[in-house]
Formats: structure tokens, sequence, C-alpha cells
């Protein structure tokens, strides 16, 4: 009888893996894009947050292409950060480029320190 039940429970938990399955597939679908840029700061050791809404670049430049923004106030994953092209506004001059999952923004946009409040270790 042990073996039966044992089937049985297997059988069932099958079944509500198989029924939750598309629940899964049908909320990953529909996040949103602030849940996704959660789940981005999540995935990097640091996090960054821009003061203005600022490009996103291929490349550590104001000579790359732009690829996207980043909201003011949103937080977004950071890996590292590297030396690039001068970016001077606000008063601030840097050439400090801090590398997110989708391209580099200049760290003069950034809050926190010259390195947009990456540790100074955390060099590409």
């Amino acid at each position: 009888m042990t073996t039966h039940l044992f089937v049985r429970t297997a059988l069932v938990g099958a079944g509500a893996l198989a029924l939750l399955s598309p629940l899964t597939a049908g909320t990953a679908a529909a996040s949103t894009a602030a849940e996704q840029g959660a789940a981005r700061v999540m995935a990097a050791p640091y996090a960054v947050v821009p003061y203005e809404t600022v490009n996103v670049r291929t490349g550590p430049s104001t000579a790359f292409p732009a690829v996207g923004t980043v909201a003011a106030g949103e937080s977004r994953g950071a890996y590292c950060w590297e030396l690039g092209g001068w970016v001077s506004d606000y008063g601030f001059t840097n050439r400090v480029w801090v590398k997110l999952a989708e391209g580099y923004v200049s760290a003069v946009y950034l809050k926190g320190n010259e390195y947009g409040d990456l540790p100074a270790s955390a060099s590409c």
C-alpha cells in the first residue's frame, strides 16, 4: 500500500506542477519594466541611481550610440566602472563610466561619489 500511496503523491505533485507552469509563464510575460529593473538590480553586485534621466550607451563614451535610458530615481544593477570619455554637466567633470547589464552610463549623472557610489576597487 505504501507503494501506491507514493505513486499517487508523485502523480498529484506532477499534476500541480503542470497546472502551475501556465501561471508562471503568464506571470513572467506580464511583468512590468519596473519588476524587470528590480531583477537586474538584484543580479548585479552594486546598485546605482541616476538623479536625472541618463542615456545608456554601448561603450564608455558619448561617441558610442545610445541604446536606451534609465529614468531619474530608478535603481539599476551595476557591475563595475571604467575610465572613458570625459563628461561635463552641472559643474561636474568626470570620465568614469559605470557598466550596467544594458550598457554604460556616465557617473556624472549618478547619485553618490565619483564612481556612481561603487567602491573605488570595483574597476572593470
